[in-house]
């Protein structure tokens, strides 16, 4: 039996996946890290926890699995996106934490973009809209805000690197300064026609070339991993963002097929073959994980998902694990007409409102600890059935199933009420790690262990299928009224 070994870099916890030859997992490690809020709005990660935690957890998931070390073929790596790290090409130390995509710090910034009309070159170029999530005004802020940094940058002595690149940079321990299309494409500096970085965006973000990294396609062989990490020097053959790493783990090679991931936040992408379909519903345009030929998807992306089941936990303590909610949500029939906005850091697609702030409403002296639970599973389901609602709009063609993965993906009562708002099947597979099989996919074809996309396709098996129960009606109704809680949560920070 042979293996990939994929590391899984997210919001809040780095993890190692070892998965042999059929796609099954073998042992999983998973470590958390700190999620540091410095102001209101901000968030930030300690780039140092983060390679620590993956370097510890690869070690733990070889060392579990007790397979011979020669067996594992490939290293693919997935990774959290858009989080921006800066950091001396000499000493490998980063400037300043690393800024993570949900940060809002830099809401003025990208208003005064708009203000000078470049959200069209943006959106053309790059397929993105102008906002804080995407890495190019974090490197601009860091730049400007750290002491000598822009001086330094121009001279050459700094390197950007969103997390995957940060990851290599030191895994490799020989400076490799690389990334791939699906991450590149989130810095809104990358051209995604011409797969390359786009000049002219470089200028109008004050972005200096020689701070960006080597773009390479997805299945590519991106260095070597020295014997000290596990004890054989393995070769580093894949690199997607967690999302397009998602779509290609859960066989989505095609036009018209979509997934939804329920993660912190939840992301859901429509491969559009080699068309860049230009949203008018406020979704964007991204580059999906490249084999071979370069590959487009429509993606909308809801900030606050699981996260807002973190919440509850961790802020108002409703229960002591994550996995609790199912059972006291299902306590109650339904919401009692209560809902719950989490726009703790704005609202993604399709509003991209960086002032929105999370929002309770219709609660009454009747509302329980069970009615807000339920509401905030809800939330993850509504939200997502606008990002589906905008992609038909815009693809202009009806999906026929929904493929879903991600940690609440395990949550049937959510799932089902996904499939009912939807009005679709939502089909959960067998394995639910699709994003960091989709980077040990990616890395298995650089080392020809699989041989093409088509092999891959046959190993992906469906666990459950949620069918559609609600009448249409009834699920319109309860879409509409999300719409009006929604109303309540936008704006609110703004001046």
């Amino acid at each position: 039996m042979r293996y990939v070994l994929a590391l899984d870099q997210g919001t809040t916890s780095s993890r190692a996946i070892l998965f042999d030859e059929h796609g099954t997992p073998v042992s999983v490690s998973q470590r958390e890290f700190r999620q540091i809020y410095p102001q209101p709005g901000w968030v930030e990660h300690d780039p140092k926890e983060i390679i620590a935690t993956q370097r510890e957890t690869a070690r733990e998931a070889v060392r579990q699995a007790n397979v011979s070390l020669k067996d594992v073929m490939s290293v693919g790596i997935t990774n959290q996106r858009e989080t921006t790290i800066i950091w001396d090409r000499q000493t490998g130390e980063p400037i300043h934490n690393a800024i993570v995509w949900q940060d809002r710090r830099t809401a003025p910034m990208c208003a005064e973009l708009k203000q000078v009309g470049a959200e069209s070159l943006v959106t053309e170029r790059t397929g993105l809209v102008i906002d804080p999530y995407f890495s190019g005004t974090k490197i601009a802020w860091l730049l400007d805000q750290v002491p000598g940094a822009r001086a330094r940058a121009e001279r050459g002595e700094l390197a950007f690197g969103t997390v995957d690149t940060w990851l290599v940079w030191h895994l490799t321990g020989n400076r490799t300064h690389v990334t791939d299309p699906s991450n590149a494409s989130r810095t809104l500096l990358f051209n995604i026609h011409m797969n390359d970085w786009e000049p002219e965006l470089l200028s109008l973000l004050r972005v200096p070339r020689a701070l960006l990294p080597d773009v390479h396609p997805s299945a590519h062989a991106f260095g070597m991993i020295p014997a000290s990490l596990v004890g054989e020097p393995l070769i580093i053959g894949g690199i997607a963002g967690d999302q397009q790493a998602a779509l290609f783990g859960q066989a989505c090679h095609k036009p018209g097929m979509a997934k939804n991931t329920y993660g912190t936040g939840c992301f859901m992408l429509l491969h559009t073959g080699d068309r860049v379909v230009r949203s008018k519903n406020g979704l964007v345009a991204t580059s999906c994980a490249q084999v071979k030929g370069i590959e487009f998807a429509l993606e909308g992306s809801v900030f606050i998902g699981g996260a807002v089941v973190q919440w509850l936990r961790d802020e108002l303590q409703f229960f002591s694990s994550s996995s609790e909610i199912e059972r006291l949500a299902a306590s109650c029939l339904d919401s009692g007409d209560v809902f719950l906005v989490p726009a703790f850091t704005g609202l993604g697609a399709p509003y991209w409102d960086a002032h929105a702030r999370g929002a309770l409403v219709g609660i009454t002296r009747g509302t329980s600890r069970a009615h807000i639970a339920r509401a905030a599973l809800e939330s993850i389901a509504f939200q997502s059935a606008e990002l589906l609602d905008a992609m038909q709009k815009d693809a202009g063609e009806k999906l026929t199933e929904l493929r879903v993965d991600g940690g609440a993906s395990a949550n049937d009562l959510l799932m089902q009420f996904q499939a009912d708002l939807l009005g679709v099947p939502v089909v959960r597979p067998k394995v639910l790690e699709t994003t960091a099989l989709g980077a040990a996919y990616l890395a298995g074809l650089t080392v020809d262990l699989w041989k093409s996309r088509d092999e891959l396709a046959q190993q992906w098996q469906a666990q459950k299928r949620f069918e559609p129960h609600m009448q249409r009606k009834e699920a319109e109704g309860k879409l509409a009224r999300w719409r009006e809680a929604v109303g309540r949560a936008r704006n609110w920070t703004a001046a």
